[in-house]
């Protein structure tokens, strides 16, 4: 069997462990399997790759430029990886697929100026590879720079509140039309200028597509800009006669694209109106209504309040994985459920500022998966319930998303807490959620407040907890 056939038989294998590693990853229990299927098959082709370049007789340049390019990307993954917080995950994310999308780039400009690419084409098949560089070259500027922009806005070194210019939606269907006819014409007549022209293009309508979209939309564009990742990588695989990079690609892009569907419907967003940057996202925060007093309570009285209780939910957010705060938590529940207390996770389709994030924290903290149950399994039971614990939660539970029609989040769909016989809010301070808006649970005569760092009120409340059951031993 010659390399290539072999390579390719690599290809078709790696393509197969991409598949099961996306089932597996579906499932909380098949997740590590489905990690390990990922591993294998990206080890496979690069293997496959890099005896395939070496079949070719390449000049040692290029092999020594290939070595270290691999021994500097996996040093800086590695050392990244073993570094990063849990809370730092979804920017980085975000930062991972701005390189995809320049990798795009790069490979779509070397497709045109690169005449051995291109010149054995002819007719349909040379306006066919024009294409792909063209359209490369555009969908992996707008994941570049739309990435970089996504980046910056989870890790607060940008606003998260929305740009708005004016006519911005004109603009954004003013590239794409410029995009289509550029396409056409650069098919028809090939012009460095017009490449140049569509780049840029794509650069600036990236960063305005995600500069648009508000905060509270964040985790649907982390799932979106996975699947411009996607197509831009298979873009790629069709000008480099890649068919691994295809597969996979499409994979990435029609997943990622479903996923922001998902995430859609959990948010009540329209799709279309998150990718083409935000339609109808104004609208008052309702800051300036008078919700009335908060009340607060402290570590003492929550103790005695779980201590009395039958039923428990506890409600998780991105404030509960800024603290770190899932392993006291953790132990909370276990303390309680040895009571004989019924406690249970709501998780919201989007707590934290990534899908699934969540899910993760309370599985690396050792939480049993049949008690974490995700909205539309639970939100039926507050009215039963005898206490709930928001950790960090806001937007995720935010009555007005029911409640006021005037409101950016309304119809969002979100953890009717509020049912509860009782409900302790864990926060730092009465300040605003992700989107901006004031959440008026924090009112509400059946809510307390208790300030201060989760991870140590939760430490608190678990030793509180445990001294009242040696002392009524």
């Amino acid at each position: 069997m010659s390399v290539e056939n072999a390579a390719n038989a690599a290809y078709l294998i790696a393509a197969l462990l991409f598949i099961l590693s996306l089932a597996g990853l579906s499932k909380h229990e098949t997740a590590p399997r489905g990690l390990t299927f990922g591993i294998a098959g990206m080890t496979l082709a690069l293997v496959a790759t890099i005896a395939l370049a070496l079949s070719g007789e390449p000049a040692t340049v290029g092999i020594v430029m290939l070595v270290v390019a691999m021994l500097i990307g996996a040093g800086v993954g590695l050392a990244r990886a073993r570094s990063v917080q849990m809370t730092e995950m979804p920017e980085l994310i975000a930062l991972l697929h701005s390189f995809v999308g320049l990798a795009a780039v790069l490979v779509g400009w070397n497709g045109y100026l690169a005449p051995e690419l291109h010149e054995e084409l002819e007719g349909a098949l040379l306006g066919i590879h024009y294409a792909e560089v063209f359209i490369g070259v555009f969908i992996g500027a707008v994941t570049f720079t739309g990435s970089i922009v996504a980046y910056l806005k989870l890790s607060a070194k940008m606003k998260s509140a929305p740009l708005v210019l004016p006519g911005k939606n004109l603009i954004n269907a003013g590239i794409i039309v410029a995009f289509v006819v550029l396409t056409v014409w650069f098919v028809i007549s090939p012009n460095l200028w017009m490449l140049i022209v569509v780049t840029v293009l794509a650069l600036a309508l990236g960063w305005h597509l995600v500069a648009s979209i508000g905060g509270g939309d964040m985790p649907v564009v982390v799932s979106m800009l996975n699947s411009y990742s996607g197509f831009a990588a298979a873009a790629t695989g069709f000008l480099l006669g890649n068919d691994l990079l295809i597969v996979t690609g499409a994979l990435v892009g029609s997943s990622g694209a479903y996923l922001s569907y998902i995430m859609c419907k959990a948010m009540n967003r329209s799709f279309i109106s998150v990718i083409m940057g935000g339609f109808g996202i104004e609208a008052s925060s309702g800051e300036g209504k008078d919700h009335g007093e908060h009340t607060e309570i402290d570590v003492a009285g929550a103790a005695e309040m779980l201590a009395g209780a039958n039923s428990v939910i506890i409600a998780p957010g991105y404030g509960m994985a800024v603290a770190q705060a899932q392993y006291p938590v953790a132990d909370l529940t276990r303390t309680l459920r040895d009571r004989g207390v019924d406690v249970r996770f709501a998780v919201h389709p989007v707590a934290g500022r990534l899908p699934g994030h969540m899910n993760v924290l309370l599985a690396e903290a050792k939480v049993p998966y049949d008690i974490v149950l995700e909205l539309d399994e639970i939100n039926d039971d507050f009215a039963d319930t005898d206490v709930v614990l928001v950790i960090g939660a806001n937007d995720t539970v935010n009555p007005d998303a029911a409640e006021d029609p005037g409101s950016p989040i309304a119809g969002m769909p979100v953890l009717h807490v509020w049912e509860a016989s009782n409900v302790i809010v864990f926060k730092r301070s009465m300040a605003a959620g992700y989107a901006g808006v004031q959440n008026p649970l924090f009112f509400r005569d059946n809510s307390d407040m208790l300030f201060g760092d989760a991870k140590d009120k939760v430490s608190e409340i678990l030793s509180a907890v445990r001294e009242q059951q040696g002392a009524n031993a």
